[in-house]
């Protein structure tokens, strides 16, 4: 038995999986300026980096509601079930057994087990194979939740950058109402003309309309976010952009914790576990079964209910089972597991390297927008000067109308700009979170 172990280990039937070198990992974030500390922002519990306590509430009842979710976790329950039959494979099987005969009083009563040995592992391949499922499926839904996180905080925070540039157009809509009263009261007094007047109604409705489209986007943007949180469609409470506070600084982590952090990633290792215990089944196939089986009981031919020890029935036989015929079968099987194991190898090696394209993508657009955020404020301060000053020499009569129609047109598109970049910073560090691996903790897992 130990010889057969022995020869059995150096097949590779009994080696569990391990993970081959990544030696490339270290290089995900060579081409970044990121802060070198050792832990990721992705450690860091979803409810500390989106501090909206709206936002918090709306996340969480998604986390409830959410069907994708509630498959997901559905699907963890089905593949702990399989495991549950591998893993019964393993025992010994015992089943009984009653009849009587065609004579009164004739009945026999047996108890039958058996267990097939696992000598050379398949089982127990088959059991680790679904241990790894189990482990997929877990890690299939964190990705659901984990996208889940990131996606409800995306609408939300679009809603916010489009009340925001509502706010804008509706404040300018104001503007151009003033604007328009004095022109009309200079081309009363003869300093400008009727084509000043109409250009002004002009650009107003212009912004209304482009007023009523944010409206609209709102609106569907909502919807869209009840259906997400698995709700009938209905207004979505919420604070505002200016309110939003984002943490000072962020950390991609060490690359190799996407190993670990996250879900995709994990999902693509787990399924490479699989094809590779497959592959240990596929070649246990080509040698025998070994199988104990036996059979304990009673007899009566006479209708007596008194057990009579001589009428005791034992049975114990061992069979071996040797493929002979099946051998093309059993090596095409061990092919096509050897083909897949290679692919699940390529694909989890493309999943790392998607990783750290995404990685790298998210941390530019946050050092990106942050500088724009702090440009466009610049500029709506000096746009704002300009406003004022040619409204001022427009009042004066020592400009004329359309240089207050183009200095307005400037600060209405810079602070529209504003707002938009804004949500760019906002939206980069939602999706650094999720690339890194975050959005999900303990507290909201169930």
């Amino acid at each position: 038995m130990m010889i057969a172990a022995a020869m059995m280990s150096s097949c590779g039937l009994y080696t569990k999986y391990e993970r081959a070198d990544m030696h490339f990992v270290d290089s995900l974030y060579r081409r970044m300026s990121v802060p070198s500390d050792s832990v990721s922002t992705a450690s860091v519990s979803w409810d500390r980096i989106f501090t909206d306590s709206l936002l918090q509430e709306w996340i969480r009842l998604g986390l409830q509601y959410n069907t994708d979710l509630n498959v997901a976790r559905l699907r963890v329950e089905e593949a702990e079930a399989s495991l549950l039959s591998a893993r019964g494979a393993l025992l010994p099987g015992v089943s009984a057994s009653a009849s009587g005969g065609v004579y009164p009083g004739s009945f026999s009563i047996g108890v039958n087990a058996s267990w097939e040995a696992d000598i050379f592992g398949t089982h127990r391949n088959a059991k680790r194979k679904a241990q790894a499922a189990v482990e997929q499926s877990e890690a299939y839904r964190q990705a659901v939740q984990t996208q889940l996180v990131a996606t409800i905080a995306n609408n939300y925070y679009t809603l916010l950058m489009l009340d925001e540039q509502l706010k804008i157009s509706k404040r300018t809509l104001d503007t151009w109402e003033e604007n328009i009263r004095t022109l009309e009261a200079l081309k009363r007094a003869g300093k400008t003309n009727e084509a000043a007047v109409l250009q002004a109604k002009a650009n107003r409705l212009s912004v209304e309309a482009d007023a009523l489209t944010i409206e609209k986007k709102i609106l569907a943007m909502e919807n869209s976010l009840c259906a997400l949180l698995g709700l009938v469609p209905m207004p979505i409470e919420r604070s505002s952009l200016e309110e939003q506070k984002l943490p000072a600084s962020l950390s991609a982590g060490i690359p190799a914790e996407l190993l670990s952090r996250r879900p995709d990633v994990r999902q693509a290792e787990l399924a490479l576990e699989q094809t590779f215990y497959s592959v240990n089944v596929a070649k246990g196939a080509f040698y025998p079964n070994l199988t104990l089986s036996g059979s304990l009981g009673w007899t009566s031919g006479n209708g007596s209910i008194v057990l009579d020890p001589g009428s005791l029935i034992t049975n114990l036989v061992a069979s071996l089972a040797q493929p002979i015929f099946d051998r093309h079968a059993n090596k095409a099987r061990l092919q096509a597991a050897k083909a897949q194991h290679e692919q699940a190898a390529y694909l989890f090696r493309q999943s790392l390297l998607d990783a750290g394209v995404e990685v790298n993508n998210a941390l530019t657009m946050w050092q990106t927008a942050k500088k724009r955020v702090e440009i466009h404020k610049k500029q709506i301060v000096n746009l704002q000067a300009a406003v004022w000053n040619t409204q001022l020499l427009m009042k004066h009569g020592n400009t004329n109308y359309l240089e207050v129609l183009t200095a307005q047109k400037n600060l209405l598109n810079a602070e529209l700009t504003e707002a938009s970049d804004r949500l760019d910073e906002i939206l980069s560090v939602v999706n650094l979170y999720h690339a890194l691996g975050g959005g999900y903790t303990s507290e909201i897992t169930e």
